[in-house]
């Protein structure tokens, strides 16, 4: 499903108060009952809400379920999607929305603008969006798994991200700046950079190598492990060299004076080093790089490693600063990560790097992509996963920088 936010602007106050009604029963039930929600709603007279309700079931904002066994009405994730947006433009996070750049199966990339026209990133969590090869795998499954699931794992997945992006922004790790987290919802700076997966040739594949690895081993001293660093989730920003020297024209020096920086997104699989499989996820991190530059760039480095024991090795020159423990202090539990990582692995959420097959021209993606509601929107055929991406989405193309946005709500649009 796509996030469609025509219809915001004309919902009322009344509305949302019955949507979040709808919202506060899922917790408890599958199908919240009507009368449920009119006391949750706290609106008096119950034809007041009957008219929220049927103008929310309209909207698709809230679904009535077939074959019930009483009256009553699920959360969509149109819904949980429009509680979010009006949560971020109350705060004004958000005042208007663009281009929807990345779709996949677990997350949408949406450009957004505040009220000053500054463009931003809006990630949608949508872990229970589920391809029809992983439904027929898991049907069993999906079957005994209540609607709040979802909801709560999404948001879960949001939290957990929002959470090591601030800790890694703030111990100055090259990664996009967390603005916002409601619910399933993240909104963060947008880079312009492009993915590495899409970027054929680079000036000097061993210093990039090197700088990504390093980063690997940065990661493991502050008690980190990506658990997903690929070349889905690592953008690659232009800067100008500030160490350039010499004075000739602009043209001559340009392969001098620009620089190529990586920066790391996604971090829903993030793990603690000192996490049961904590080896395994350094290693696939590692030989993920290896085998993409290996592939791609026709770089193979002469020096093994690194290995779990250098990780480890940092670990203990830096014992006081653990950003699994200051983001676990945060508020983001251990009971609330492994909840997520149990529900994760359930549906088929491993990472890209299992993920990858060989090409003709090195590490391509299978499409698994197969839901009847995605319309597969990926930029120059990128990648076919959600959180894949996002990367294309941090880039995006002239036609989607103009920010053809749809504004949240009439108040916000007259100002």
């Amino acid at each position: 499903m796509k996030l469609d936010p025509r219809a915001m602007r004309y919902l009322t106050s009344e509305d949302f108060r019955v949507l979040s009604a709808v919202e506060a029963g899922s917790r408890n039930h599958e199908v919240v009952p009507t009368p449920l929600i009119v006391q949750l709603s706290g609106l008096r007279g119950g034809s007041g809400v009957h008219k929220c309700i049927s103008n929310l079931a309209k909207n698709n904002l809230i679904a009535k379920v077939k074959n019930a066994k009483y009256d009553g009405y699920r959360l969509t994730y149109g819904g949980l999607d429009y509680l979010a947006l009006n949560t971020h433009q109350k705060q004004g996070g958000i005042y208007s929305v663009g281009n929807q750049v990345g779709v996949g199966k677990e997350s949408d990339i949406i450009v957004v603008a505040n009220s000053t026209g500054s463009q931003r990133i809006l990630k949608i969590h949508r872990l229970g969006r589920i391809s029809f090869r992983t439904v027929k795998t898991n049907r069993d499954y999906l079957r005994h798994r209540n609607t709040g699931s979802w909801m709560y794992m999404s948001r879960l997945a949001a939290m957990k991200e929002f959470a090591f992006m601030k800790a890694l922004r703030d111990n100055g790790f090259p990664v996009p700046e967390p603005i916002a987290q409601n619910r399933h919802t993240i909104v963060m700076s947008l880079i312009d950079a492009f993915p590495l997966r899409q970027i054929s040739v680079v000036p000097n594949p061993a210093v990039m190598y090197a700088e990504l690895m390093e980063m690997i081993l940065r990661l493991a001293k502050f008690g980190l492990i990506h658990g997903d660093f690929n070349e889905f989730n690592i953008l690659i920003k232009e800067e100008s060299d500030p160490n350039a020297k010499g004075k000739a024209s602009q043209k001559a020096e340009s392969s001098k004076v620009i620089r190529l920086v990586p920066i790391l997104i996604d971090f829903p699989q993030m793990v603690s080093v000192d996490h049961v499989n904590a080896e395994m996820y350094f290693d696939r991190d590692v030989n993920c790089i290896k085998t993409f530059f290996r592939r791609r760039f026709h770089f193979t480095s002469e020096e093994p490693g690194p290995f779990f024991s250098d990780a480890k090795n940092g670990l203990l020159e830096n014992p006081t600063k653990r950003l699994d423990v200051e983001v676990e202090a945060s508020g983001f539990s251990r009971k609330m990560a492994r909840e997520l990582e149990a529900y994760m692995k359930e549906i088929g959420v491993d990472g890209d790097n299992h993920t990858a097959k060989e090409g003709e021209d090195g590490v391509e993606s299978g499409n698994d992509n197969e839901d009847e509601d995605e319309s597969s929107e990926e930029i120059e055929s990128g990648g076919d996963h959600v959180d894949k991406l996002q990367l294309s989405g941090y880039h995006m193309e002239k036609e989607a920088q103009s920010l053809d946005g749809l504004h949240l709500s009439p108040s916000v649009s007259a100002k």
